[in-house]
C-alpha cells in the first residue's frame, strides 16, 4: 500500500492506518450519528477494537432495516439517533436470536454465545455513550442479559508434546514430499517462531509485528507491541536465544521485499510473515504431534502460561508476562491449575506430626 506524506515507521502503525481506512469506508454504511460515538471512543480504544465495533453495529442496523417495517424504506445512513429510544428489550433479544443463523450476500453466518456476547458489548457501548451524554433518556441494553460464556477447557501441550513439536520442526519427520521441499527453506525460521511462542507466551500478532531491532540478545529480551496498544519488554531464556540467533544469522543473508526490510520474520516471498501463515505452520507441525488436540498459536501461549504457573505458582507473574491487564483474566484461564494447587494443600499439613520430634 502506498502512503502519501509521512509513511508508517513500523508494522503496528501500518496496521492502524489500514484499520483507519477501513473504518472510514464502513462509517459510510452506518447511521451518521455513529460518527460522534466513534470519535469519542477512539481516544481510549484501539483502531482494531473500533473497527470490530463498527462491523458489529453494521450487522445490528442491517437487522433493524430488514425486520422493522417502519425502517425498510429508509437508508441506514439516514437513521436518526432518536431510533435508539424506540428500541425495546424484545428487539435486542430478537436480534441475538437472529445472530444464531442468518444469510447475507449468499453466505451463511452463525454465532455462538461468545460471538453474541461480543456483538452485544458493541451495542451496549453505543447505547451507554448516548445515554451518559444525555442524548437518549434510557439504555435498553442494560435490561438484556449477556449471553452466558461457557468456559471451555484450555487446550495446551504438555512438556513432552512441546519437545516433540520442536523436534518435528527441526527434522521434518512425517512431512509430505512437498512440505519437505518448503521445510528445507523455512526450517530455521519455523523453529525460531515456535520456540519464541512456546518460550515467551507472546501473541501471534505480537510475533509477526516484531522488527529485527526489537531483539536484544545482550539483555535476553524482546520488545513487543501489546494488544492494548503499549510496548512491553519480554525476557527469554537460552533455548529461545539460540533459536533466534540461528534465524537472525540466516536473516542477514535474505534480501527482504521493498517495505519489509525491518521485519524480523519473513515469508517465502520475503515479505513480513502474516498471522495466517504462522497459524498454518503451527497446524502443520502440531497435527503430526497430536491428533486429539487442535493446536493454534494461542494454544502455544496457553502452554507457556501453564508451564510458568506450574513452575512458579505466581498468578501475578503469569498475568504480567502474558500482558493481561486484569489478573482475573489470568485466573479464569488457569482456574483448573489453581484448583489442583488448592487440592494439594489438603495433604500439606499433618495434624499429628510427621513422625519426627518437634523439639518443643
Amino acid at each position: 500500500m502506498q502512503y502519501r506524506g509521512k509513511a508508517p515507521t513500523n508494522y503496528h502503525e501500518e496496521q492502524d492506518i489500514d484499520n483507519t481506512l477501513k473504518m472510514r469506508e464502513i462509517l459510510g454504511e452506518l447511521p451518521r450519528f455513529c460518527r460522534q460515538y466513534f470519535r469519542a471512543i477512539e481516544q481510549t480504544a484501539s483502531s482494531r477494537t473500533c473497527l470490530g465495533y463498527a462491523y458489529d453495529l453494521r450487522t445490528f442496523f442491517e437487522f433493524l432495516k430488514e425486520y422493522n417495517p417502519s425502517l425498510s424504506r429508509k437508508k441506514i445512513s439516514e437513521f436518526p439517533v432518536s431510533i435508539l429510544e424506540q428500541i425495546g428489550r424484545e428487539d435486542i433479544e430478537e436480534y441475538l436470536d437472529f445472530l444464531s443463523y442468518y444469510e447475507k450476500d449468499g453466505r451463511i453466518y452463525t454465532n455462538g454465545d461468545l460471538a453474541k456476547a461480543r456483538k452485544l458489548s458493541a451495542l451496549r457501548s453505543l447505547f451507554q455513550y448516548y445515554y451518559k451524554s444525555e442524548i437518549i433518556s434510557r439504555d435498553v441494553t442494560a435490561l438484556v442479559q449477556m449471553p452466558k460464556r461457557r468456559e471451555k477447557p484450555i487446550i495446551r501441550l504438555d512438556g513432552e508434546e512441546m519437545r516433540q513439536l520442536l523436534e518435528m520442526a527441526e527434522d521434518g519427520t512425517g512431512l509430505t514430499g512437498r512440505e519437505l521441499a518448503f521445510h528445507r527453506k523455512t526450517k530455521v525460521r519455523d523453529v525460531a517462531i515456535l520456540t519464541l511462542l512456546l518460550g515467551t507466551g507472546i501473541r501471534v500478532s505480537e510475533c509477526v509485528g516484531l522488527d529485527i531491532r526489537d531483539i536484544n540478545f545482550r539483555e535476553g529480551a524482546v520488545k513487543v507491541h501489546r494488544k492494548g496498544g503499549y510496548d512491553s519488554i519480554v525476557y527469554f531464556g537460552e533455548e529461545v536465544s539460540d533459536a533466534l540467533t540461528d534465524y537472525v544469522n540466516e536473516r542477514k543473508g535474505i534480501m527482504a521485499a521493498e517495505g519489509h526490510e525491518k521485519a524480523l520474520f519473513l515469508s517465502i516471498q520475503n515479505r513480513r510473515i502474516t498471522v495466517r501463515a504462522v497459524e498454518k505452520l503451527v497446524k502443520k507441525y502440531a497435527s503430526r504431534v497430536t491428533s486429539l488436540k487442535k493446536i493454534t498459536p494461542h494454544k502455544l501461549r496457553s502452554s507457556y502460561g501453564t508451564a510458568l504457573y506450574r513452575a512458579t505458582g505466581d498468578i501475578y507473574l503469569v498475568a504480567d508476562v502474558l500482558g493481561h491487564r486484569d489478573v482475573n483474566t489470568t485466573r479464569r484461564h488457569y482456574a483448573a491449575i489453581e484448583e489442583d494447587r488448592r487440592k494439594s494443600a489438603a495433604d500439606a499439613v499433618h495434624l499429628k506430626g510427621d513422625g519426627e520430634e518437634s523439639g518443643e
